[in-house]
């Protein structure tokens, strides 16, 4: 049932009409096929999540075809690789535009066919939960950069709605979770794991049984908003380092992680190289860790990093609501580049880090997130390892925090509510 309102959806019916084929991909049940359905009802739908449908796609792909005329909606299409050389001289042999639609939630996966046969002839967007401005029914849809102009324009439609804001956190950002508020928490969450994730991500991990899947799940879950460390989850659940790696990376193409780059510059020789790892659902984050309530995790060892994770995807789904590929933009800093005295007067290198780095049109950003409503300024303490970097100028500092107004700290550190996000 389409209840609230996407932002991603101009964007979505913008690509359709100029392109032969659109693929919308992202995590199971955050509304692709939702989506589709609602913009385009007049096509016809299939799902590879039935045997039949799939079965007969694969073993005679023209018949296929003629029992499911376009335009043709096809859900978890990378679940038969071998349409797609099919579905490529289908559209080279028309002008037609909007023919198929596509979901699929193995980004990378996917990625990997439609770069070897439908290259320059498919539109693709990434769908994610619901966002905070998509909940609270905010009509923006612009993506997060703490710019003058961002925030004059943002300050227009602010609706404040930190008020349940851990509700929010625990909750997560699954569409089924607000179209049907009596859903309750755990029981989705355990049919989640049990079955999307289970048939899904396991079945590629191959994990020995399920206990060992589960463990990895809540380790990596454990870890959210840390610096990833392979040995480390490794050593913990008595498997390779190797397993781990490709492990991470299929829960990374299944959308269930994020990976956030280190930022590279040549003069930040002494920068740590490793991402940072985020679960992109903080609910299902919180059902992992066996936080069972919103107020046992607001008052958790976890809730800093929890409130990390949220405030991070919330800023890449601004991204991928207006159809941009965040990749390119978003970076965090940890490194030992900034240099201090020591108490003996000597200089030395010391070990700071910088939550987020936006960068856009030569400019860098610095954020930092806290769990707290007196934002202070040494809280911004390592933003000017910014400074110096050839071809590129350090923006306004932002402190993203519990604050309840705008707040500038320095004529270049300011400190914004969620509101603004």
């Amino acid at each position: 049932m389409y209840t609230i309102k996407r932002h991603i959806e101009p964007v979505v019916e913008r690509r359709a009409k100029n392109s032969k084929a659109i693929l919308l991909t992202g995590p199971r049940q955050v509304g692709k096929s939702t989506l589709f359905n609602h913009l385009f009802s007049n096509a016809n739908q299939v799902t590879f999540d039935d045997d039949l449908t799939l079965a007969q796609a694969e073993t005679d792909i023209n018949l296929f075809l003629l029992n499911n005329p376009i335009p043709l909606m096809i859900d978890e299409v990378q679940k038969c690789p071998s349409i797609f050389n099919r579905l490529k001289i289908i559209m080279d042999k028309s002008d037609r535009l909007s023919c198929f639609y596509l979901t699929g939630s193995q980004k990378m996966q996917l990625m990997e066919n439609v770069s070897d046969s439908l290259a320059g002839r498919i539109s693709i967007l990434d769908l994610d939960g619901l966002s905070l401005r998509e909940i609270n029914g905010i009509d923006f849809n612009r993506h997060f950069v703490p710019s003058q102009e961002y925030i004059q324009e943002r300050e227009k439609c602010l609706k404040p709605y930190t008020a349940n804001l851990w509700d929010t956190i625990h909750r997560g950002s699954y569409p089924e979770l607000y179209a049907n508020p009596e859903r309750e928490w755990i029981d989705y969450y355990q049919s989640y794991v049990r079955t999307y994730l289970e048939r899904d991500v396991n079945r590629l991990i191959k994990a020995k049984n399920y206990t060992t899947f589960v463990r990895f799940l809540t380790a990596t879950a454990a870890r959210t908003g840390q610096i990833l460390n392979y040995a480390n989850i490794a050593s913990e659940l008595s498997v390779s380092e190797v397993t781990v790696k490709e492990w991470i990376s299929i829960l990374e193409r299944s959308g269930i992680i994020y990976l956030l780059k280190p930022f590279s510059a040549n003069v930040l020789n002494r920068a740590i190289k490793t991402p940072k790892l985020y679960f992109r659902d903080t609910g299902l984050c919180c059902y992992l860790t066996r936080w069972l309530t919103p107020e046992t995790l607001k008052n958790g060892a976890m809730a800093g990093p929890i409130f990390e994770t949220f405030v991070v995807n919330e800023i890449l789904k601004s991204y991928a609501n207006e159809g941009l590929d965040f990749d390119f933009d978003v970076f965090f800093y940890n490194g030992k580049d900034k240099k201090r005295k020591n108490d003996k007067g000597k200089t030395v290198n010391v070990e700071g880090e910088i939550d987020m780095i936006i960068q856009e049109n030569g400019i860098l950003y610095p954020i930092e997130i806290k769990m707290s409503a007196m934002p202070k300024t040494d809280m911004a303490a390592e933003f000017d390892v910014l400074d110096g970097i050839p071809d590129k100028k350090r923006g306004i500092g932002t402190i993203i925090c519990l604050i309840d107004r705008k707040l500038y700290l320095r004529e270049n550190l300011l400190a914004l509510p969620l509101e603004y996000i």
